[in-house]
């Protein structure tokens, strides 16, 4: 069940009352009676914490579970930083060039812009339509 060490349980025969007033019927009898009563109600309780205890090891389990997801997601969102970062470096440099190439060529690159949209858009309405 748990790890720890279960503590074998004590006798609580000196909590119960010696004399039988706790049953109508009095004497030995009243007495093995509410030993009978206790037994039961210990039972039960041993019952009840033995669920309890199966309870908060699943609470304790989920808890692990969900700590364990929060420190990979940490690390997967720290890598994913640094890849968004990465990748704005690469395309500043790019646009940085692209905006050199095009202030060099003048007008011409814009047409070649155009012409590739173009292309595009001619190639999207076809498979638009073969589908």
């Amino acid at each position: 069940m748990s790890s720890r060490i279960r503590v074998p349980l004590r006798d609580r025969s000196p909590l119960l009352p010696l004399s039988g007033r706790s049953s109508p019927g009095g004497g030995h009898f009243g007495e093995s009676s509410g030993h009978r009563y206790a037994d039961d109600l210990e039972g039960q309780n041993d019952e009840m914490l033995e669920g309890l205890s199966a309870k908060v090891k699943q609470l304790k389990d989920m808890t692990i579970g969900i700590g364990s997801e929060v420190r990979q997601s940490a690390v997967q969102l720290s890598q994913m930083n640094d890849a968004f970062a990465e990748t704005s470096g690469i395309l500043s440099g790019t646009f940085r060039r692209m905006n050199n190439m095009a202030a060099r060529q003048g007008c011409r690159w814009l047409w070649y812009i155009v012409f590739l949209v173009i292309v595009f858009w001619f190639f999207l309405v076809v498979w638009w339509f073969r589908r």
